[in-house]
């Protein structure tokens, strides 16, 4: 796979200039693999290769974590981008087997197809290693049993054989993200205050989430359980935080931002625990396809920025390839939009863009984003999109609609897809997809079944004209998959 990067880039160019504008002609590839060989959920082999790291004592501490935090690092890049293509047209196979027939109920899946739309290579990352933008560092017991250790977790909950693994040696974490930990374990380890293990148990020192940017912009949040201490006593604590991060030892990760949320949950919305800024600036800014975004403590934002505009190119040119021609006027539908950055992104291509955001938070970046690049086509909603789309869809009556919808693992809400599908105005839709294997299947099948009166499912069916799988992840089994489809 030599030249994996130039040869990719150029496929997408050519296929995207030169066929999408027209239907994308379909074809058979010569492709004929058992598809049940994704058969077997990720969570099992998940559990199985936890449990067989433990037991396998010839390896390391540090490299049972690399295998399980980034199990392809043994793998040259090439290799890693091969399997992850085998692998995405191993799931698109099972795609074809729906909508070719080959079995007649869809609780099994097809025991063979072919694909019937072209999957173009893989489009690379352009950073391979210290990629990562965000990462969060645990809380638990280390190898040496220090209840105060810092790093990433072997071994599973069920099977109470956790151990916290320091991540110093791998390979998609970038070394300020190291630094940062390693400072906020000496930070903890000096405090009189034990760490939180579990919430029923006590302690209050938590996870560390560290965020940066392409320009070194480094934002640190500390998370904690105040348990029964007063406010008093948690403003002291904070103090020391701070102090020993801008002071003292810490100062070295030189923090341009650091946060802190007290929270007696797992997880927990600014809403419900609001972030508190203890130093710094409220926020940091990324650059994508030459568009500027703010990051909130909170903001969803894609882990590998320059693989991000990788990403979010290939989407621009599959939801409008070409600038606006005539006067014809084109509307797109950014489902599940976040920050905004998709919409933003392709803003110059299209007269209009709405975006539906579940978090609140997230739209109120989305509209800063849009005023922040003088982008002044854009509309962001707040809402379940579930909620928001059936009647907001129902506005739409001429033609020039397109779709792009990017949900998390939990794919969309059948409401959502009923509506896209029942819309006559949207003739191509472009779905993102970071497990196409999951739920979002669920998703492709009714977005392209026969007419359904039972399921509300009463628009003209869609087909995927073409795939594009993007490496977000390397030296991980993830990728990110788009999907077009068209009718």
């Amino acid at each position: 796979m030599a030249s994996a990067a130039s040869r990719s880039r150029s496929a997408v160019t050519l296929f995207v200039k030169h066929k999408i504008r027209n239907t994308c002609g379909l074809f058979s590839s010569k492709y004929t693999i058992l598809a049940d060989q994704e058969k077997s959920s990720s969570k099992k082999w998940r559990r199985k290769s936890q449990k067989k790291l433990l037991l396998n004592d010839a390896l390391s501490w540090e490299e049972k974590l690399a295998d399980v935090v980034t199990p392809l690092w043994r793998k040259s890049y090439d290799e890693q981008l091969e399997l992850k293509q085998k692998h995405q047209e191993n799931i698109l196979l099972q795609l074809c087997g729906c909508l070719s027939g080959d079995f007649q109920s869809h609780s099994s899946p097809p025991v063979r197809s072919d694909l019937s739309f072209p999957v173009l290579p893989i489009l690379p990352s352009p950073v391979k290693d210290g990629y990562r933008n965000k990462s969060t560092f645990s809380v638990n017991r280390g190898v040496d049993g220090n209840p105060k250790t810092v790093g990433f977790y072997v071994g599973t909950a069920g099977g109470r054989n956790i151990v916290c693994v320091n991540g110093d040696h791998l390979l998609n974490m970038p070394e300020k993200h190291k630094q940062v930990a390693r400072c906020y374990q000496d930070f903890i380890r000096l405090s009189s205050l034990e760490p939180c293990l579990l919430f029923h148990t006590g302690g209050h020192w938590r996870e560390v989430t560290v965020r940066t940017n392409a320009e070194g912009r480094t934002m640190a949040i500390v998370y904690f359980h105040p348990q029964t201490l007063t406010p008093e006593e948690v403003a002291a604590h904070k103090a020391e935080l701070v102090e020993y991060f801008i002071r003292g030892p810490g100062s070295v990760c030189q923090l341009d931002s650091l946060f802190f949320q007290e929270s007696t949950m797992t997880r927990c919305t600014h809403e419900v625990s609001p972030y508190q800024l203890l130093h710094g600036q409220p926020h940091i800014h990324e650059e994508v396809l030459g568009f500027k975004f703010r990051i909130s403590a909170d903001a969803f934002f894609q882990v590998n920025q320059t693989a991000a505009q990788v990403l979010y190119g290939t989407v621009r040119d599959l939801c409008v390839p070409d600038v606006k021609e005539g006067g014809e006027s084109h509307t797109l539908l950014d489902v599940c939009c976040g920050t905004g950055a998709i919409g933003i992104t392709i803003s110059p291509r299209v007269d209009r863009i709405i975006g539906i955001e579940l978090i609140e938070q997230a739209v109120e970046d989305a509209r800063h984003n849009a005023a922040l690049n003088n982008v002044l086509n854009c509309e962001f909603i707040p809402g379940k999109a579930e909620a928001v789309l059936p009647g907001l869809i129902s506005q739409f009556s001429s033609a020039g609609l397109t779709a792009v919808v990017n949900p998390a693992r939990a794919g969309l809400h059948h409401r959502v897809i009923r509506a896209l599908r029942n819309q006559p105005a949207i003739s191509r839709l472009v779905y993102v997809s970071c497990k196409p294997d999951g739920e979002a299947m669920r998703n492709f099948r009714e977005l392209c079944c026969a007419p359904d009166p039972q399921k509300k499912l009463t628009g003209r069916a869609f087909s995927p004209t073409l795939a594009v799988p993007v490496d977000m992840f390397p030296h991980t089994l993830h990728c990110e998959l788009v999907l077009l489809f068209e009718r």
